[in-house]
């Protein structure tokens, strides 16, 4: 499907800056940019222009746009702030109940995780389907709280990269397998409706996701490629 707009190019680009398909530091050159989205450079330009004005990106006259490199303190700080946000987003659903069809569809959802974990391995093959599950439960849960204020906090602190729900580490099978058992876990205290522990276990969830992604920084497990994709380094 063709790009037809500056929002679609400005969500692609955000993605993959959060994703770390593009790198911290990494300089954009439009023309290739243009060429890889198949854009003109009218919407690229806006779309660039976005994401600096959303601290994503650095503009410097004569060098143009980079992405913004995050400090280890920024990381974690932000997944500090997303537990506590998230938390109480998931306290507020479970207060006041989700309808049948949504929790149906959240079973649904968790279900692509279970099948992607069935293998007792992790095959990058579905990496793409994990991640988009992680991304629609965490999100449907931030938009059941019915809450501008959590849903606008925990955008902000999505703009670090690395601190989104997109960033999924898919290399320790064993991690993985803990992290969308909490995911059950999270569910099955909304069923409930149980607001305290699923304001619990959410805290625990995220707070954990960024201690894993810091250690991983922090010890080197964690590279990027010149080309902007992220390798595990053992």
């Amino acid at each position: 499907m063709a790009i037809t707009s500056t929002e679609e190019v400005t969500q692609i680009l955000r993605e993959h800056i959060m994703s770390g398909q593009i790198h911290p530091g990494e300089r954009l050159q439009q023309e290739r940019l243009a060429r890889a989205l198949g854009v003109s450079r009218t919407p690229l330009r806006t779309a660039l222009s976005n994401l600096a004005n959303e601290g994503l990106l650095q503009y410097e006259a004569n060098r143009g746009y980079t992405v913004r490199a995050f400090e280890r303190k920024d990381i974690i700080d932000g997944y500090a702030a997303r537990a506590v946000l998230e938390g109480l987003a998931a306290a507020r659903v479970a207060s006041a109940g989700l309808d049948e069809a949504t929790l149906a569809q959240m079973e649904e959802w968790l279900a692509v995780g279970d099948n992607a974990l069935a293998k007792g391995r992790l095959d990058p093959i579905d990496i793409d389907d994990y991640r988009q599950m992680n991304v629609r439960l965490h999100d449907e849960i931030i938009a059941k709280a019915d809450n501008r204020w959590i849903s606008e906090l925990v955008r902000q602190t999505q703009l670090i990269p690395f601190a989104s729900n997109r960033m999924i580490v898919w290399q320790d099978y064993d991690i993985m397998l803990r992290s969308h058992d909490d995911h059950h876990r999270i569910c099955e205290a909304i069923r409930r409706r149980d607001p305290f522990r699923a304001d619990y276990l959410m805290r625990e969830h995220v707070n954990f996701a960024g201690e894993y992604l810091a250690q991983c920084i922090e010890t080197g497990r964690i590279t990027t490629t010149p080309e902007g994709h992220m390798e595990y380094a053992g």
